[in-house]
């Protein structure tokens, strides 16, 4: 009984640190050990270094929470399947695309909101995300070791190798990415010789925003057509004014900025009202791709974000619709 009112306690101070945290104070903080970290301290553990702290974290862990669906498909990639994971707060979720290899992993709200309650009795031995702040990594590192990374769009297959590094899972990270680099040889070896000349552009649509965007060559998307030798229209180029801009709104007026070739649309949920807005301008039939029948409405789940898995779902799109199509 007293074990169980003991951990109750702890539950409503990491609640109560929560909410502090979220409003914006900084009082001083109570120290809460919980069991994981007592047993991290009489065994073995890896001490990582980062600019909001230090972790301690497991060897091996077993028992890790994705505090995002990148770092979540990174982890299943390395067979290192999470206890949870919190889905995208606009974008469509990835876990439909993975079928039974996501099967199991609870669901803690959204990105920006992950349900700290649930994470506690959890009982995790390492939580990992991408871009984790300051405040949040003192919340989270109250309840087991906490790990962030940067999050560089076109930066995944160093965000990967980071991961394998962290978890002991650096031969299978490396596998993973010559197979992929494997599927990109053979894709560039068509691109070169039958699309070489062809432009291609990726667009976002969201759910009650009345613009769109490109993705330029420092988004996901980009850097994987970059690297297959698939060219961007040049003006989109132009516009990229500054290293790692991922993206680039566009207004109805300026169509003429997706202008390609072949248009891939990348759909959040609830976006279909408002890619049917553009699709019902006329100026939208001036638009190349229209002309030439090489639209392509894809899922941003993947499309937008993602590491290995997401990486290897666009390249089946771009065989599929660029490969057997043409």
């Amino acid at each position: 009984m007293k074990k169980r009112f003991s951990y109750y306690i702890k539950l409503c101070f990491i609640l109560l640190v929560s909410v502090i945290l979220i409003k914006g104070c900084h009082g001083n903080h109570h120290q809460i050990t919980n069991s994981n970290q007592t047993k991290l301290a009489i065994s073995e553990c890896k001490v990582i270094t980062q600019p909001v702290g230090e972790s301690c974290i497991p060897l091996q862990p077993q028992r890790i929470i994705a505090l995002d669906e990148t770092s979540m498909e990174a982890l299943l990639a390395l067979d290192l399947k999470p206890i949870a994971a919190t889905q995208p707060n606009i974008a469509g979720s990835i876990i439909p695309k993975l079928g039974k290899k996501a099967e199991g992993i609870v669901y803690l709200g959204k990105n920006s909101q992950p349900n700290i309650e649930k994470m506690v009795l959890l009982n995790p031995d390492l939580i990992l995300g991408f871009s984790i702040s300051a405040e949040q990594y003192k919340l989270f590192s109250q309840i087991a070791p906490t790990v962030t990374l940067d999050y560089i769009q076109n930066g995944w297959k160093d965000a990967l190798s980071r991961i394998a590094e962290i978890t002991g899972k650096s031969e299978k990270a490396q596998k993973l990415l010559e197979e992929y680099q494997q599927r990109v040889e053979k894709l560039r070896t068509f691109i070169n010789h039958n699309l070489k000349e062809k432009t291609v552009s990726v667009s976002r649509f969201y759910a009650g925003n009345k613009f769109t965007e490109f993705r330029t060559k420092y988004s996901f998307p980009g850097s994987l057509l970059t690297e297959v030798g698939i060219v961007l229209p040049e003006i989109q180029n132009q516009l990229t004014t500054y290293e790692n801009q991922p993206l680039v709104s566009v207004s109805l007026e300026r169509l003429d900025l997706i202008n390609a070739d072949i248009l891939f649309i990348a759909l959040d949920p609830g976006a279909e009202e408002n890619f049917q807005q553009y699709q019902n301008s006329p100026l939208w039939q001036n638009l190349k791709a229209v002309k030439n029948q090489r639209i392509y409405t894809v899922d941003s789940s993947y499309w937008i974000f993602g590491n290995i898995l997401s990486a290897n779902a666009i390249l089946d799109d771009l065989f599929t619709y660029l490969v057997k199509t043409s």
